[in-house]
């Protein structure tokens, strides 16, 4: 917490009245002593130099922009409403030159492995042949697709577009929490966060020498346009799953900052191994399709024979290399948070390097010894189901029933299989301002990866979604369990 010596008036600084600093956390923005640390000494002063009600005022022009432009998310499972505004706070999370070097470069190393992993998988399976993964891992993923076995890959790129889940260790490391491989969301509330932020805060940005982030769009149309041999010529569409779809506000306004057509399954149709789109022109063949939908759905013809969601003949048609799919069927092997755990291994193994961000350490629930280790501790593990999102499937120790833990045995003994356990980290903190306060919450980062088939054809835009765990003491980030999101500020020069 700041004192009277960081120049503030006794007004401001009653903002940090709440302000929490443990000693078994990392702060992002307060050393132990409660000295601001580098990168947020001006933002402090900021934040001294105006008074309480200006905060209140521009988080209040923010929550109102969010809502006229409709920056939304859907809630599963909720009869009250479909939608909901994106929680979003004011105060920035500030990252280093020097700190988001190493994640970017950690970044890289860690797609281009997994995408040779994932390749390697598909095709001569060495990395499993000579032990460093068990075949038994692989081939019971609920994501590994047979279908893709000696399918051609346009450039050897499996995954285009990654969401990695980064989180700050009480000794100031990152490190990574997971891999999201098939169909990330969130880019669009980062890149929204920033227009916010822009016009909420407008001085700010001149000052502070933060790097961009803007021209992410521009980049994402680059990559997929380099999947086709069209290039430019290419028509590439984002296909979605409707209306209903939980990241439904993110698909327009990734097909709207594109400038490629937005489309639905029904909107297209296969025809003599191609596929097109109708329009009002006629019918318009599709080179590369941005996809947003899961491999289950895409082609009831080869995966769920029920679904409304996809294309029929879609998959014929992109095993005979008429068009691209970005990201390709069956990546959600390296999804599978049990295979999660044997990342570091690939990077030594396929890039015969050490790896620069480390994994958190994982329980496999396959493995006897491990098994019985998670059941002895369930009070103090997270456990996650190995294909859940969002938040779903887990159990947070330390932090639920005796009843919870009493279902989740029951669960991971029928299928241990599908169940990991992790310890309970104690996420880094953020300064946010919520009613009226200065408080810490609890955050972690998920910066957006443009894989393009090497490491140095790889953009990492600087900056990410930094999630926020709105409820006082919550280590739940997702937005779907309650969590909100910030702006990330990667600074020029610190």
């Amino acid at each position: 917490m700041p004192n009277q010596s960081e120049n503030g008036s006794e007004n401001a600084l009653n903002l940090f009245k709440s302000y929490a600093l443990d000693g078994n956390t990392f702060d992002e923005m307060f050393q132990g002593d409660g000295r601001p640390r580098g990168p947020y000494q001006k933002l402090l002063q900021s934040i001294l130099g105006v008074q309480p009600s200006e905060l209140t005022q521009r988080q209040q022009a923010a929550d109102l922009t969010f809502l006229n432009r409709g920056i939304t998310f859907t809630v599963y499972g909720e009869d009250s409403t479909i939608e909901r505004i994106f929680p979003y706070d004011i105060l920035p999370r500030i990252i280093s030159e020097q700190e988001w070097h190493t994640i970017e470069s950690g970044l890289r190393q860690r797609i281009h492995a997994i995408n040779l992993f994932l390749r390697d998988v598909y095709h001569e399976g060495r990395i499993l042949q000579e032990g460093k993964v068990p075949f038994e891992l692989i081939y019971s993923s609920q994501n590994y697709q047979r279908e893709m076995r000696g399918v051609r890959v346009a450039n050897d790129v499996y995954t285009s577009i990654v969401g990695t889940d980064l989180v700050r260790l009480p000794s100031g490391a990152f490190a990574v929490l997971e891999d999201n491989l098939r169909v990330p969301s969130g880019v669009s509330y980062m890149l929204a966060n920033r227009e916010v932020m822009t016009q909420v805060f407008p001085g700010m940005f001149g000052g502070y020498g933060i790097q961009p982030i803007g021209h992410y769009g521009q980049v994402l149309l680059e990559q997929l346009q380099a999947l086709s041999p069209k290039g430019r010529d290419a028509t590439i569409v984002l296909l979605t799953p409707g209306i209903f779809n939980s990241a439904y506000f993110e698909h327009t306004f990734l097909a709207r900052v594109m400038g490629i057509e937005l489309v639905e399954g029904a909107d297209m149709l296969v025809h003599d191994g191609f596929v097109y789109m109708r329009t009002t022109g006629g019918l318009q063949r599709v080179d590369v399709i941005y996809r947003r939908i899961d491999d289950e759905f895409i082609d009831p013809l080869h995966f769920h024979p029920d679904s409304a969601l996809g294309v029929p003949g879609l998959f014929n048609a992109y095993r005979a290399g008429n068009v691209t799919l970005a990201n390709t069927i069956g990546t959600g092997i390296a999804d599978d948070k049990a295979v999660y755990s044997f990342v570091p291994e690939m990077i030594r193994y396929y890039l015969g390097e050490d790896p620069i961000l480390q994994n958190v350490e994982t329980y496999l629930c396959m493995r006897e010894d491990e098994c019985a280790y998670v059941l002895d501790n369930l009070d103090k593990l997270v456990v996650k189901a190995v294909g859940e999102s969002g938040g779903y499937g887990m159990l947070i120790g330390p932090h639920s029933t005796r009843k919870e833990q009493e279902s989740f045995r029951e669960q991971i003994k029928a299928d241990p299989r599908n169940y990991i356990a992790q310890p309970t980290l104690s996420l880094s903190r953020a300064p946010c301002y919520i009613n009226g306060n200065v408080v810490s919450r609890h955050v972690d980062l998920r910066p957006f990866i443009l894989y393009g088939g090497e490491k140095e054809n790889t953009v990492i835009v600087p900056g990410g979604l930094t999630r926020v765990a709105l409820r006082e003491g919550s280590l739940v980030v997702n937005s779907s369990q309650g969590g909100g999101s910030k702006d990330t500020w990667v600074l020029q020069h610190s």
